[in-house]
């Protein structure tokens, strides 16, 4: 069974992480979204949160895709999180060269901790480039429409979170 990775704060889950999501599926039997218990980031969702949207965002798409798709908060290294679900596959999302930059020394870094971890690259779909969480949250809290961003449902419990309607 391939088991893989993909780990994220998820605050909120947009329709950038779940288009990495749909295409990881067609390469592993079971995939692991790892949510992480970043305290640095300050999110706005609670873990518990941000673990509901995931598993709700990915219910259609195990059931559609035939890969169990399973959430699991972490607050431990990356690698140690791989060793814990049974992954040996980390996926990660690329937007831009500067993800890459970063994403190159993290994958260094792993490699040196576990060299059989290895890590898959999945290109953004160019029309989903330009979304990060950080910024759907500073465009609901200004005011603007995230619907291009998110589903209807985080969009609700993101204006909610608000105090939008």
């Amino acid at each position: 069974m391939r088991v893989a990775l993909y780990p994220g704060t998820f605050d909120p889950i947009t329709i950038g992480h779940i288009d990495i999501i749909k295409r990881a599926c067609a390469l592993v039997d079971r995939l692991v979204i790892g949510v992480a218990i970043n305290r640095d980031k300050g999110p706005m969702f609670t873990l518990e949160e941000r673990k509901e949207m995931v598993e709700a965002e990915c219910a259609a798409l195990s059931a559609q895709t035939g890969t169990e798709i399973v959430a699991h908060p972490f607050e431990n290294l990356l690698i140690d999180c791989a060793h814990d679900v049974g992954a040996s596959i980390i996926v990660r999302g690329l937007r831009a060269v500067t993800d890459f930059e970063y994403e190159y020394q993290m994958v260094g870094m792993n490699r040196a901790l576990d060299s059989s971890v290895e890590t898959v690259f999945l290109m953004a779909d160019l029309k989903h480039q330009a979304i990060a969480s950080k910024l759907v949250k500073e465009i609901a809290r200004l005011g603007g429409d995230v619907s291009k961003f998110v589903t209807p449902e985080v969009k609700d419990q993101l204006y909610e979170k608000l105090g939008r309607s």
